[in-house]
């Protein structure tokens, strides 16, 4: 008689349900660990990549905001690389100097004005880069976690009829591979949606940040060709 409740009641930390659990439970498993390390991995990165451009962005704007010339930026945009915005601006001075050489003057300001935009979409999309995993963490990790569910619901009635009973005996290796595959795939779901949604928010800041650098470097442009 003691055999049977002490099984059962060995079951109560969650390595002991994952230690009963079944091979297609433990595949379940590893592709849910695996996603979750990635998606940490990836907003790890993020957050530095984040936040070191942004503490090197604000130097240089206001490195550029006290300088009164480009080529007085040029010179100081040294400092900076590679933040984000210096390469912005060297897509800009590059079409400037283009300009200059060529007609001895600012004759297109279109094109400088597309050529700081190319900047920004490349810049924006190194950034976004990854991102889109957390997104398919997020949204794929449950119905992976639903598979090992509905493999442990299987599994509480192969019990069931095989013991021909419905003890807590029977149906408690189901139940708690279910229940596990359940809660992980909801661990590494969760997380991945957060971090996907705070990285879009600074996305779209990062991205205002880089516009309104590029008016402020056509007004630049405009005052050094005296309009």
């Amino acid at each position: 008689m003691q055999g049977p409740h002490a099984a059962v009641l060995l079951q109560t930390g969650i390595l002991d349900l994952v230690s009963h659990g079944t091979v297609f439970t433990y595949a379940v498993l590893g592709i849910l660990a695996f996603f979750s390390i990635l998606s940490l991995a990836i907003a790890l990165s993020k957050w530095s990549a984040f936040n070191s451009a942004s503490r090197t962005d604000a130097r240089f704007v206001r490195a550029f905001r006290k300088s009164n010339t480009l080529e007085t930026v040029v010179a100081a945009a040294e400092s900076f690389r590679p933040t984000p915005m210096v390469r912005i601006f060297d897509g800009g001075y590059a079409e400037v100097s283009r300009q200059l050489n060529a007609h001895n003057g600012l004759v297109n300001k279109e094109a400088i004005s597309r050529s700081l935009q190319v900047g920004v979409s490349e810049q924006l999309s190194r950034f976004e880069h990854n991102l889109n995993w957390l997104a398919t963490v997020a949204s794929v990790s449950p119905f992976i976690g639903l598979f090992g569910t509905v493999a442990g619901i299987v599994r509480v009635f192969d019990n069931l009829g095989v013991a021909g009973s419905t003890s807590l005996t029977a149906v408690g290796p189901g139940v708690a591979d279910a229940l596990v595959a359940t809660g992980v795939g909801l661990i590494a779901a969760i997380p991945a949606a957060i971090f996907y949604n705070v990285f879009g928010r600074r996305l779209k800041e990062m991205g205002d940040r880089f516009d309104n650098f590029s008016l402020e470097f056509m007004n630049m442009v405009e005052r050094a060709s005296g309009e």
